[in-house]
Formats: C-alpha cells, sequence, structure tokens
C-alpha cells in the first residue's frame, strides 16, 4: 500500500527545515513519517505533496494523501488502512488522510499523540512522539543486555539496545521517559543521560555529555557538552562542550567547540523569531526557544547565539559576538556576505564524503533554487 505525505499548507511553518524537504520527512521523536510507515508497511513505497522543486527527490506517486503534520501510530495507520475511497479521516475538525475534499467523512476516535503545527513542536513535542515510536518499534521485541558498568535508575524495561549499541559506565534515568539505542550508536563513559532519549543508527554521546531528555540524535550525529531537549537531523555534529537547549539541527551541521546557544530570556518573558511565511521577525507564545539552524550550516568555535536564532540554509557564521536573531541562507560571517554557490557545494562534499556521501543532483538543484528565491 502506497501513501503520498501532504504538506499540508504547512511548508514554511517549519523553514528553515523543510527549505530543504517536506513536512513528512522531518524527524520528531525517533523517526520520520517516511520510516514510521515503513516500518508496518516494509513493502509500501510513499510519495509526497510537497513544493514542486522537491519533487526531484521527492516525487509524489498514487497513493492515499496523509497529512504529513500528525505523527503517526499503529492505531492511525491502521485507520487510515481501512479507509474506504473517495472518504476523509477527520479527528475533530482535523484532516488526518483521504479525500481531500472532506464530503464523505469517517471519524477517527483514537488519540492523535502529536500534530505538527510550527518549528518549535519539533522540540516542545518530542517527548511524546519519542514515547509513540517507542512504542511502535520495540513492542514484543528484546534489547541487548546493558552492560553492569552502567548505573540504571528507574524500570530497566525502558531501555531498549539495538544490535551492535554499546553503553559503558554511564549513568541513565528513565523516570522522565524511555532511552533508545539505535543500531551501532555508543554512549561513551560518564555520560549521564535522562529519557526521553532516542539514538539513531551509528549515533554518539561523546564522553561525559549531559542530557535532560526529550532528546533525538539522528543517524550518524555526534554530540558532546550539555543538551536539553534538542532534535539533531542526520548526520550532524556538536562534538564538545558547550549548551544547547529546545533547539533543532538540521542535516549536515557542525557547531563549533563551545558553541553556546541562550534558550531564555533574561527577562523571561516569551520569545520573538523569524517567520518564513511573513519574512519578519514576530512575537509567539513561547518562553523557551533555542537554536534553530537549517541544513548544511556551520558555527566556527566559542560562537554564541541569543534566544530564537534562526540560520538559514548553507550558512557559514564566524564572529566576535552574537549573529542576528536571523541569518539569511548562503551568508558567509554576519556582515551580509554571500557564499558563493560553488563554494557552498565544495564545502557540502568535502563533509559527506567522509560519511560516504555526496550532494545528488536533485540536492544541488534544491540548493540552487533556495539560493535563487530566498
Amino acid at each position: 500500500m502506497n501513501i503520498v505525505l501532504h504538506d499540508n499548507n504547512k511548508h514554511l511553518d517549519f523553514a528553515p527545515f523543510t527549505l530543504t524537504r517536506p513536512v513528512g520527512d522531518l524527524r520528531i521523536g525517533i523517526m520520520t513519517n517516511v520510516e514510521r510507515w515503513k516500518l508496518l508497511f516494509p513493502d509500501g513505497e510513499v510519495g509526497f505533496n510537497t513544493e514542486t522543486y522537491l519533487a526531484g527527490k521527492y516525487p509524489s506517486m498514487n497513493g492515499i494523501e496523509v497529512n504529513a503534520c500528525v505523527v503517526l501510530n499503529k492505531e492511525i495507520i491502521e485507520a487510515i488502512v481501512d479507509l474506504p475511497a473517495n472518504m476523509s479521516l477527520m479527528k475533530d475538525g482535523i484532516w488526518i488522510a483521504g479525500s481531500l475534499d472532506r464530503t464523505a467523512v469517517k471519524e477517527f476516535h483514537g488519540e492523535l499523540p502529536v500534530i505538527l503545527e510550527n518549528r518549535w513542536d519539533l522540540y516542545q513535542k518530542n517527548g511524546d512522539a519519542l514515547e509513540n515510536d517507542f512504542e511502535m518499534l520495540t513492542s514484543g521485541r528484546t534489547s541487548r543486555q546493558l552492560s553492569s558498568t552502567n548505573t540504571l535508575i528507574g524500570d530497566a524495561q525502558r531501555v531498549f539496545l539495538e544490535e551492535g549499541a554499546k553503553v559503558e559506565a554511564s549513568t541513565l534515568n528513565t523516570n522522565g521517559g524511555p532511552i533508545y539505542i539505535g543500531e551501532n550508536a555508543e554512549i561513551m563513559e560518564g555520560s549521564i543521560v535522562r529519557g526521553p532519549l532516542a539514538m539513531n543508527e551509528s549515533s554518539a554521546l561523546k564522553l561525559g555529555t549531559k542530557v535532560y531528555g526529550a532528546t533525538t540524535l539522528g543517524p550518524h550525529c555526534k554530540v558532546g557538552g550539555e543538551v536539553n531537549n534538542v532534535v539533531f537531523h542526520g548526520y550532524s555534529n556538536k562534538g564538545h562542550d558547550g549548551f544547547l537547549g529546545n533547539a533543532v539541527i538540521g542535516e549536515w551541521c557542525n557547531l563549533g567547540a563551545d558553541t553556546n546557544a541562550s534558550n531564555l530570556k533574561n527577562n523571561y518573558g516569551n520569545v520573538k523569531t523569524y517567520n518564513y511565511r511573513t519574512k519578519s521577525v514576530e512575537q509567539t507564545d513561547v518562553q523557551f526557544m533555542g537554536l534553530m539552524m537549517g541544513d548544511h550550516s556551520k558555527c566556527s568555535i566559542n560562537s554564541m547565539f541569543n534566544t530564537a536564532t534562526v540560520i538559514g540554509v548553507s550558512v557559514n557564521t564566524f564572529s566576535a559576538g552574537f549573529p542576528p536573531k536571523y541569518v539569511p541562507s548562503f551568508s558567509w560571517g554576519i556582515d551580509g556576505t554571500k557564499y558563493a554557490f560553488d563554494k557552498v557545494v565544495e564545502s557540502a562534499n568535502s563533509m559527506m564524503i567522509r560519511r560516504g556521501r555526496a550532494l545528488s543532483a536533485d540536492e544541488i538543484a534544491i540548493l540552487q533554487h533556495i539560493a535563487d528565491t530566498e
């Protein structure tokens, strides 16, 4: 069975992360909605109803239209599978799947674990999504045994180690949520972890890392220092000391040693942040908000970021002080200089080749579109 993950007109609400991907390919919890569907329907295909310039990498196909802003679970997926043709699956006025015209409606009677509205939902609702994914991934399965060198606080059933996962001489506390350690992932000695935490394939917590919960490491991420409620998409690194909280980091990013990002204003008020839809800085009702960094962006050692700073795609920031609260894509430094496109591609490939990857023609076309239009 095939599905088509529909952006539901929310493309700009999750930028800068959706500048380079559809909503359905955002990571929250342990997985993306693509991965959730394929977990239960491994022979099915996934297409996307998204922006035209993304269609080369994320093509559409024939299938059931599904709201990409609804984090899928087993109950929702079963309801989608059983949905009659030409009907809409709804929950309290929220479209979940099926026909877009909503003239014939079937009500979903279960709970929607997570509904995404804004980019800060990716960290604010990460704990709920992680609980949802932990149940889906581990139900009926047996974890590898946790080494006796570790200190465990809480329910041992709330720790799950996949094949090749390594954890030594660390403290794991599951009272606040589960801890999932993916295939070949590693928690190095001296780390202190409060769940919920998700570590995807080949990710790592460096020596002595402190994790305060509701945190996700995408595949091949390396994280050190102190993190609190952060979502890292794949192949990104914060390998050294420094604090990052209530934040989202895209793919192929690198935060220099001793990078620190504020997540709370000195007056404890709600933050203002850049809105890609209105192209302006706007007031929010959110008190805790840290760094939002788009794909392929990097910052130098000892970087400092103000509360709710937004960094676009393929940015290289370096300065003696705080960058602006919004740094446009393809910025070099913070003085408005543009990062030459050929150098962007060269820099991205230099990082990716270390993981046996390189930018595809479709990915270069996506970056070129952003450079031409943002």
